[in-house]
């Protein structure tokens, strides 16, 4: 049985050829031909079943024949902001599996203790992309570029906002036990997760100052990869949609 090809064509509707990258890969690495059926996925909630039509050293022209509208797996929009860590590939190992498992949106924060304060959102971006098509995903999280953290907290964010922490002298709610509640089934999630260092206090009253929740993620200290991608998780599980 041939493999089903998936390919990200942002325009896929009003265009008639693969984005140059995605048509690279199709062309010199899947060997695809006239006559070949192709699923692209437009990143705003659809599939659409093609036909190539004629391949060229460079391009890879196709043919619409189906567009299929897909409903969102979870409620509600799910959103991480993380301060990156020194090792940049922990970040992009973070972003690929979240995106696999599912997040709507991700930021990265400039705190007082970060290690790391600049990051290459457009690498970030590829990795979104081919985890998006790995984990066969109809809509792209949005990825956005560096933000201070002061700058953050003062913009407009769902009522479900938290900001996790390892504060003991800081009262903590569970995020799990928060999220999970039945009045906030359907509520946006925005989740803080800070650098190696922690936040600093002063951050995290700032934080809360600006009606974050203050949260744990359980009693084990975790890398920051580890404890975004925990948040992602946790998130899921209160979200996801079952059949």
């Amino acid at each position: 049985m041939k493999e089903t090809r998936f390919f990200y064509a942002p325009n896929a509707a009003s265009q008639n050829q693969l984005p140059p990258e995605e048509a690279t890969h199709a062309i010199r690495v899947l060997r695809i031909k006239p006559g070949d059926e192709i699923f692209l996925m437009d990143g705003q909630g659809s599939f659409h079943r093609a036909e190539v039509e004629s391949v060229t050293s460079k391009h890879c022209f196709y043919r619409l024949t189906e567009t299929l509208p897909q409903q969102p797996a979870w409620h509600g929009r799910i959103h991480l902001a993380i301060a990156p860590t020194k090792d940049a590939g922990r970040m992009e190992w973070l972003a690929e599996k979240a995106v696999e498992i599912g997040i709507d949106e991700i930021s990265f924060l400039e705190c007082r203790f970060s290690e790391r304060r600049t990051m290459r959102t457009e690498r970030i971006e590829r990795i979104v992309v081919s985890a998006m098509k790995q984990s066969r995903k109809p809509w792209k999280p949005q990825v956005n570029p560096m933000i201070p953290f002061n700058d953050f907290i003062a913009r407009a964010h769902p009522s479900l906002s938290f900001i996790c922490h390892c504060y003991n002298e800081i009262p903590r709610a569970d995020l799990f036990a928060e999220i999970t509640k039945p009045q906030e089934s359907q509520s946006d999630i925005t989740i803080l997760v800070g650098p190696e260092g922690d936040f600093s206090i002063d951050e995290v009253n700032q934080a809360m100052d600006c009606g974050f929740i203050s949260a744990t993620l359980g009693q084990s200290r975790l890398r920051t990869e580890t404890a975004g991608l925990s948040a992602v998780v946790y998130s899921q599980l209160a979200r996801r949609i079952l059949d």
